[in-house]
C-alpha cells in the first residue's frame, strides 16, 4: 500500500524547530521532503553536536537528528540570483512549501504568498512567524522561550521573582505540530478546489493556545495567580515530593482519586473533611496537603513509593535524569526511538519516530538526515537542470 503523502512533495525552507519538524512529520507520513539550506549549512544542523570532525569544526547535533531525519538536502546560495532561480523553480514543482522565516525574507526570497501563489497557484504554502502577521510585534523575531515569556507560562511555572522557562522547546513543536495539521487540511480543501491556501501560524498563537484555561481564568476571574513551580494549584496533592533515593510527581485529581489517596496514606478522613471538598477547596488548601504526602514519602524508596501509590490507583512516575529516561523500560517496550547513525558519528543517536499510531497507515521515520547537499544534483535534475547548468553552478558556488 502507498503511503499517505506519497507523491507528494515538500520543499522546507526554514531553520530550527517550527519549519523543519512541520516538514519532518509530513514526511513520516509518505511525501519527498527536499530541505533547502546554506551552502554551509544551516544552523540548527550543528546544535549540540554528536561528534567533532578532523577539522575541529562541530558535526551534525541532536536537534537535526529529530528534524532531519528522511529528507533530501539542496545547499544553494540564497545571496545569488542563480540560488534564488532555483529556490523558485523549486517552489513552482512543490505542493507544500514550509517556511519559518520573517517577512522580509520570504519576499526577497520570493516566498510571500502574492508571489508563491501567482507563480503556483496549487501549491500550499505554510509560513510561521514569532507573533503573526498583525500587531506591534509583527516585524520582531523570537523564539520557544520568548513565547513562553509572553503567554504566562513562565510565570506560572515559576515561584514568585523567579519565573522559570521549560527545558523543553514545547511552543516550537506544538507550533511544528498546528503547522502539519494545517498542511494536512489545506490538502484537502485543495482535493476540493483545486486552489492552494496560506496556512500562518505563530510561537506566540501556540504559548497562548496551550495556556488558555489559565488565561480565561484570569480574564473572568481576576484571581492573579502567582507562580507556584511544581505544586498545582488547582487540586492537590499535585508536586513533586522528595523520597530517599530521588524524586517522585504525585498528580491526585478529582474525587475517587483523592479518596483512594487518603486511604493510601492513613488519612482516610480526609477525604470527608470539609476543607477538601472538590479539586479548587484541595488546590486552595495544597500546601497541607503535600505537607501529609511529603511526610509518607519521606522514609520510602522510590520503588516503594511507586509501587504503593499504582496499587491506590494513584498516577504517579518517578523524576528521570535523562539517560534515565533513555534506559526506562517502558521507553524500550514503546519502540519509541529509531537508532540512527549518522555518517561520522561515534554511536547511533536515538530519534523519536512518529508519536502517532495507525491501525492502517504506514507512517514513520525511513532514513537518517541527509548530508549537507547531498542530493543537490539529483533534485535540480528532477526540476529540469541539465548537466552543463549544474557544472556551471558549482564552478560558480551557487551550490
Amino acid at each position: 500500500m502507498k503511503r499517505l503523502l506519497e507523491g507528494v512533495r515538500v520543499l522546507d525552507v526554514g531553520r530550527y524547530v517550527a519549519g523543519p519538524y512541520c516538514a519532518t512529520l509530513l514526511g513520516y507520513l509518505g511525501a519527498e521532503v527536499v530541505r533547502v539550506e546554506r551552502r554551509e549549512g544551516g544552523e540548527d544542523r550543528y546544535i549540540a553536536p554528536l561528534f567533532e570532525r578532523e577539522n575541529g569544526a562541530p558535526g551534525e547535533g541532536g536537534l537535526f537528528m529529530q528534524t532531519g531525519c528522511g529528507k533530501k538536502s539542496v545547499a544553494l546560495d540564497l545571496s545569488r540570483t542563480e540560488g534564488r532561480e532555483a529556490l523558485s523553480r523549486l517552489a513552482r514543482s512543490a505542493d507544500i512549501v514550509v517556511a519559518n522565516l520573517p517577512p522580509k525574507a520570504l519576499a526577497r526570497l520570493g516566498l510571500d504568498w502574492p508571489s508563491f501563489s501567482a507563480a503556483n497557484p496549487r501549491g500550499v504554502l505554510v509560513t510561521q512567524t514569532s507573533f503573526g502577521a498583525r500587531g506591534p510585534d509583527r516585524d520582531k523575531g523570537g523564539f520557544d522561550g520568548v513565547a513562553q515569556a509572553m503567554s504566562g507560562a513562565m510565570h506560572l511555572t515559576g515561584e514568585p521573582g523567579r519565573p522559570v522557562k521549560a527545558g523543553a522547546p514545547y511552543v516550537d513543536f506544538s507550533t511544528a505540530v498546528f503547522s502539519a495539521l494545517g498542511a494536512l487540511a489545506a490538502l484537502m480543501h485543495r482535493e476540493r478546489t483545486g486552489r492552494g491556501q496560506h496556512v500562518e501560524t505563530s510561537l506566540l498563537g501556540t504559548a497562548l493556545a496551550v495556556m488558555n484555561a489559565h488565561l480565561a481564568e484570569q480574564a473572568v476571574t481576576q484571581k492573579n495567580r502567582p507562580g507556584t513551580g511544581n505544586r498545582v494549584q488547582t487540586s492537590a496533592p499535585s508536586d513533586v515530593f522528595p523520597v530517599r533515593d530521588g524524586h517522585i510527581l504525585v498528580h491526585t485529581v478529582g474525587d475517587g482519586l483523592f479518596r483512594r489517596w487518603a486511604t493510601m496514606v492513613g488519612r482516610p478522613d480526609l477525604a470527608d473533611d470539609p476543607r477538601y471538598q472538590g479539586d479548587q477547596a484541595r488546590g486552595d488548601h495544597r500546601d497541607a496537603l503535600c505537607a501529609v504526602m511529603a511526610d509518607w514519602c519521606a522514609d520510602k524508596t522510590q520503588g516503594e513509593a511507586l509501587a504503593a501509590l499504582e496499587a491506590a490507583g494513584v498516577p504517579s512516575g518517578p523524576v528521570l535524569s535523562m539517560q534515565e529516561a533513555l534506559d526506562n523500560p517502558q521507553t524500550d517496550a514503546m519502540a519509541f526511538f529509531k537508532e540512527v547513525l549518522f555518517p561520522g558519528a561515534p554511536a547511533p543517536a536515538p530519534a523519536a519516530d512518529l508519536p502517532i499510531g495507525f491501525s492502517d497507515i504506514d507512517a514513520g521515520l525511513t532514513g537518517r538526515p541527509p548530508l549537507l547537499g547531498e542530493h543537490t544534483e539529483e533534485v535540480l535534475r528532477g526540476i529540469g537542470y541539465g548537466d552543463a547548468e549544474i557544472e556551471a553552478l558549482k564552478r560558480d558556488k551557487v551550490i
